[in-house]
């Protein structure tokens, strides 16, 4: 949504930031974890079910992980709650030897906009110990105010409930002085939801721009290095 002079929304108080192909390229290593957690199961990965799963698993990108496998395991739940451990136990791996790699201009990005007056959240759809070492890899911990995942608010993304719970734990008086940006209509719907005013697709993950703009993004930017440039001041004597 454009002011006249160019930017977004007016006085805004929060950039809620969505963590893989917003601020960061996670490197292919979310699928490579699905792969191995779903063989495991025996689940043949040349077959015609992998490739239903796979594609439910990248049409639901920004969504809760544990959410998604839980859905592709609904008739045998105890065979989701295995899922849902082994992929974090090949997550963890897999960071562990080949990690993510930081959108260029990222960190800078998050710094400006602190500088600027705003509050950042860092959020995922990952789980809560992936969230920290994620952070803990790139060097992160402490770069925002606050950083979440689906568990520390009830459901993930595209509810709204992540959004929200950053508003009440930074002590936020209006959910439209947030601004949610992400890579994904899961993002956008989430930001929807929520009643921001300022709900921002990025073009540096899954989605392309038509598809970000279909979901309702207020708008579309090559990146989350663009996001500084657009926000204006706080309104004055507001956190």
């Amino acid at each position: 949504m454009r002011t006249p002079d160019g930017g977004i929304a007016p006085g805004l108080e929060l950039a809620f930031l969505d963590m893989s192909g917003t601020v960061f390229h996670d490197n292919g290593i979310m699928e490579r974890a699905f792969e191995r957690t779903v063989t495991g199961l025996g689940v043949d990965p040349g077959s015609v079910r992998f490739g239903r799963m796979l594609r439910h698993v990248r049409d639901t990108l920004g969504q809760s992980k544990t959410a998604v496998l839980e859905q592709l395991f609904a008739a045998d739940p105890e065979r989701a709650r295995r899922a849902v451990r082994d992929f974090e136990r090949h997550l963890d791996e897999l960071l562990a030897t080949e990690g993510v790699t930081p959108v260029e201009g990222a960190e800078e990005a998050v710094t400006a906009l602190r500088g600027a007056g705003l509050r950042v959240c860092l959020a995922t759809g990952y789980d809560r110990h992936s969230l920290n070492t994620l952070l803990e890899q790139l060097g992160w911990t402490g770069l925002a105010d606050l950083s979440l995942c689906p568990s520390d608010a009830g459901r993930g993304r595209p509810w709204p409930d992540m959004v929200l719970t950053a508003v009440l734990a930074l002590d936020l008086d209006d959910v439209r002085r947030v601004m949610v940006v992400g890579d994904t209509a899961a993002d956008v719907q989430a930001g929807l939801r929520a009643g921001s005013a300022a709900v921002v697709g990025v073009r540096t993950g899954a989605h392309d721009a038509a598809s970000l703009r279909a979901a309702g993004a207020h708008m579309v930017v090559d990146s989350v290095r663009d996001l500084p440039r657009l926000v204006r001041a706080p309104v004055p004597g507001r956190r």
